[in-house]
Formats: structure tokens, sequence, C-alpha cells
């Protein structure tokens, strides 16, 4: 029978590595501050939490794209972007390259497909931008996953 460490018991990232931290919330800010819309960028990163199973950043960031302006109905589709109608073009290439970039590991073929169609959307800058979007908050859902983040109900 395996044993697992509880929530407790794990590091807490910012107090036990602050430098590392600090670098992480600049990392953030860089992203936020780029030429990427806001909206796209919240899809981006709901998305890619869900992906990955992290329940602190859904969370997070489904408030802050509600504050942000965005429906419910649309976050409630996320989930089945590609079936659902209410995204358009532009959200859809970057919804494709974000499952692309998240599932690199199993879905590799995608990236090529995803990448092409978010060039024809985005200009340089923002596809530069779209891909650290998409960077950053895979690794803020590698941490808050790993030591398992919570958020209060």
């Amino acid at each position: 029978m395996s044993t697992s460490i509880s929530t407790e018991d794990r590091l807490d990232i910012q107090a036990d590595a602050r430098p590392l931290y600090r670098a992480q919330v600049a990392f953030d800010r860089a992203v936020r501050e780029s030429p990427l819309d806001p909206g796209v960028r919240e899809l981006v990163k709901i998305r890619a939490s869900q992906l990955n199973g992290c329940a602190f950043c859904i969370d997070m960031h489904t408030r802050e794209a509600l504050e942000g302006g965005e429906t419910q109905r649309r976050l409630f589709a996320l989930a089945a972007w590609r079936e659902s109608p209410l995204f358009d073009e532009r959200e859809r290439a970057a919804l494709a390259l974000t499952d692309a970039v998240t599932l690199i590991a199993t879905e590799a073929e995608r990236i090529d497909p995803a990448y092409d169609a978010a060039a024809e959307h985005f200009s340089t800058e923002e596809l530069a931008a779209l891909l650290y979007a998409i960077a950053m908050i895979n690794t803020w859902n590698r941490l808050a996953v790993t030591t398992h983040k919570v958020f209060e109900p």
C-alpha cells in the first residue's frame, strides 16, 4: 500500500523558495503585461489548468475571468471548446495551441498544426506572448498540483 505525504507536510513554494517564487511571479507579470488579449490569456489559463487537474488555478482564473467580463456560459463550455460554437476562430486557435503544448508528451503531433493555425490569427509578438502564457500557467499548475495548493471553498 502506498503512502502519500499529507498536504501539511508539503513545502510552501512561496516561503521555502523565495527567490524562485519571485522569479515566477515576475514571469507571470511579464505575461500579463504582454500584448496578448486578457480574455484569451484567461481562457488559456483555465484550459491548461483543466487539462492539468489544477483545482486551485481553475478556481482562481475562473473568478478572474468572470471579473474581467467573461460569461459563465463560455466558462462552462470551455472544457468542450472543440464542440462549442461559443468561441471564435482566434480563441479556438489559442485553445488548440494550449492543448497541444500542455499535452506535448502525449500529443506532440498536434504541435505543428496548432502552431500554424495560431500563427494565422496572432501577430508574431502576440504568438510569442501566447506561448509564454501557456508555459507560465503550466509551471504554476505543476507547482500547485505537486504541493497540493488548496483554495478556500
